[in-house]
């Protein structure tokens, strides 16, 4: 009999074995000891060696922004940004960064209710990635009903821009746990308001096994607001695509300890090798 490996479904082809590293992180705009943290962020990301980063609660201001500030250390030089006035700084914008080892072909700027999205296609060595940077504004526990409005938003937008040649990506801040109505859209347990777009949870494929909490009482700077830990921050990649493009292969947290004894967020970022 023939191994079940050797023999996957016809409209796969033969697997890519090559994969793309990307970080998903929301990296808490201006808040507290940003500067110690903008440290803390460059040693985790250099350590990660990420080809594709997004950030959410990005920031940028005047002449200055994180990305410009990331570009250099972390070999990441292209990227595109998307904000509105932060609330802890008048003159600065808080937003969505998608940041890129390799050239963006185009980028745009958008949103689905609480969801702002950047996105970006990137010119890969490989071909191109789709990326969808986001962050859900509707972040207490009452406002499912508004993250999943903006889910279905998301769906329509994806559904007409997806090439199923290639990786499409969505990742960031959800603000939602993954047995939330919203989240269980994103993966298939609820009906998809498109038909035609199904996502993996790469955590939930190709992690280590455990809840994989990304907002931790572990955390000093996330036991302010009393909640249990949870993990509300995602990549999910769009299935299915041939030769597996996008499958996740591996994953795992980052930013989980301090450097120099200082949290660099108060969430914990994911990290994901996907087939590339």
């Amino acid at each position: 009999m023939t191994p079940v490996q050797d023999i996957p479904p016809h409209f796969y082809g033969q697997l890519i074995e090559t994969t793309v590293r990307v970080v998903a992180w929301n990296v808490w705009g201006l808040y507290g000891p940003w500067e110690e943290r903008e440290a803390a962020i460059i040693t985790t990301l250099a350590k990660a060696r990420p080809d594709i980063v997004v950030l959410a609660e990005s920031w940028a201001k005047s002449q200055d922004s994180q990305c410009a500030r990331l570009a250099g250390p972390l070999g990441l030089p292209h990227y595109a940004f998307s904000g509105v006035t932060a609330q802890e700084d008048d003159a600065a914008l808080s937003g969505v960064a998608v940041m890129s080892r390799w050239p963006i072909n185009s980028r745009a700027s958008t949103s689905f209710g609480d969801l702002r999205v950047q996105q970006a296609e990137l010119s890969g060595p490989r071909g191109p990635i789709q990326v969808y940077g986001v962050v859900m504004d509707a972040w207490w526990f009452d406002e499912s009903h508004e993250r999943q409005e903006a889910v279905k938003g998301l769906f329509s937008e994806v559904h007409a821009a997806q090439d199923d040649r290639i990786p499409f990506i969505v990742c960031g801040d959800f603000n939602a746990d993954p047995d939330s109505d919203e989240i269980r859209m994103m993966t298939g347990r609820a009906a998809a308001p498109v038909q035609g777009v199904a996502f993996y949870d790469a955590w939930e494929v190709a992690g280590p096994g455990d809840k994989g909490c990304t907002w931790s009482n572990s955390n000093p700077w996330a036991t302010q607001l009393l909640w249990p830990d949870r993990r509300i921050d995602y990549i999910f990649t769009a299935a299915p695509r041939r030769g597996g493009a996008g499958h996740p292969r591996s994953a795992a947290l980052v930013g989980t300890t301090p450097v120099h004894g200082v949290y660099a967020s108060d969430h914990f970022g994911v990290q994901a090798d996907v087939r590339y």
